[in-house]
């Protein structure tokens, strides 16, 4: 990896942040699953099997549906409203620690249902714990609820009827994750104006592990307002000047791509090439504790190999408070907090 001066890892760690693309469930880190599985000896032994095999294996998945499974582990040993208050909390104060100062973080209340599990008692927990936990941490946190988009229709109707439900707790968005072959967009455009009814905002993974096709059709059919992960856009130019044109914010997520084998290395992400063609481009960790990450690593790893300006740097904080599902008085305050790191 490349070294990086000390002047600019310091600029880093003083920078303020923004995260758009992160998962509660995939940023639980092993401590964190240690805490849950205290007096659960079947659980504490799953959790360190887990945990064992990702170190042995850098973090890396065989490929993006291995992933998957994986995912749905983890969010198997989270079981109770407690422990997902327990989660949230441990989250919030790794968000501190980063100088994170606002987050939206996506809850996959489709993989809840999926778990049998009660939404309305696990998503209360977690909103009462980021509420406490904001008093002493200051990290600001909303919400998007996420479909598990494999499971059909019926499912991702469901799981905004909920995001619906909780917009006055911080919901502001409703989005759709999972298997994009399994669950292609062109099958969600109802859905997707009903949460622009609803005042929800609308966002998708697309071209992660699926073609540029995949991109279009979630800003063109479902109106997406931002893209989870783009990385294929790079494929097809007609599909990078739709992003550019709209100017529909692209929440990369480097690491994540490299661990579950969509590139070889972090260095062929095509962040630089989407900054150099104007795209707005934010900057995210995505699953952080499955991949080893965090957000304050992703910007480093990003200094370190496309060799990022403090301007550049400052620009993706930019581009992510302005991609921020806030109003513009609230975005005008993140905003503030850049200028004294000049």
């Amino acid at each position: 990896m490349p070294e990086l001066e000390s002047s600019h890892s310091t600029f880093i760690a003083q920078l303020p942040k923004v995260e758009l693309h992160l998962h509660l469930e995939g940023a639980v880190r092993p401590e964190t699953l240690l805490e849950l599985s205290r007096n659960k000896r079947e659980l504490r032994q799953k959790v360190d099997e887990w945990t064992t095999a990702r170190h042995t294996q850098d973090f890396r998945y065989g490929n993006f549906r291995e992933f998957l499974v994986a995912f749905g582990i983890i969010s198997l040993l989270i079981e109770t409203p407690r422990d997902y208050a327990l989660v949230t909390t441990r989250l919030m104060e790794w968000l501190a620690s980063q100088n994170v100062q606002y987050a939206e973080i996506i809850f996959a209340a489709g993989v809840v249902l999926w778990k049998k599990q009660p939404v309305d008692a696990i998503f209360e927990a977690v909103a009462a714990a980021a509420e406490e936990a904001e008093g002493r941490t200051g990290v600001r946190v909303k919400w998007i609820f996420d479909a598990t988009r494999q499971f059909g229709m019926d499912h991702v109707r469901e799981v905004l009827r909920w995001a619906a439900r909780y917009r006055s707790q911080g919901v502001v968005g409703f989005g759709i994750g999972g298997d994009e072959a399994a669950g292609p967009a062109r099958l969600f455009p109802d859905v997707f104006r009903e949460a622009r009814d609803l005042g929800l905002h609308g966002v998708a993974h697309a071209g992660e592990a699926c073609g540029p096709d995949s991109i279009r059709d979630a800003v063109e059919l479902l109106g997406a307002e931002r893209i989870g992960h783009g990385l294929t856009a790079i494929r097809d130019a007609n599909v990078m000047a739709l992003l550019r044109e709209r100017q529909i914010p692209v929440e990369v997520c480097p690491s994540s791509n490299v661990s579950t084998g969509l590139i070889a290395r972090f260095e062929d992400h095509p962040l630089p090439k989407f900054m150099e063609a104007g795209l707005v481009v934010t900057l995210n960790s995505d699953d952080p504790a499955m991949f080893g990450t965090s957000l304050q690593e992703e910007f480093l790893r990003a200094a370190r190999y496309f060799e990022l300006s403090r301007e550049a740097l400052s620009g993706l904080y930019r581009n992510a408070v302005h991609a921020a599902f806030l109003g513009e008085d609230e975005k005008q305050k993140l905003e503030d907090r850049l200028k004294p790191q000049g």
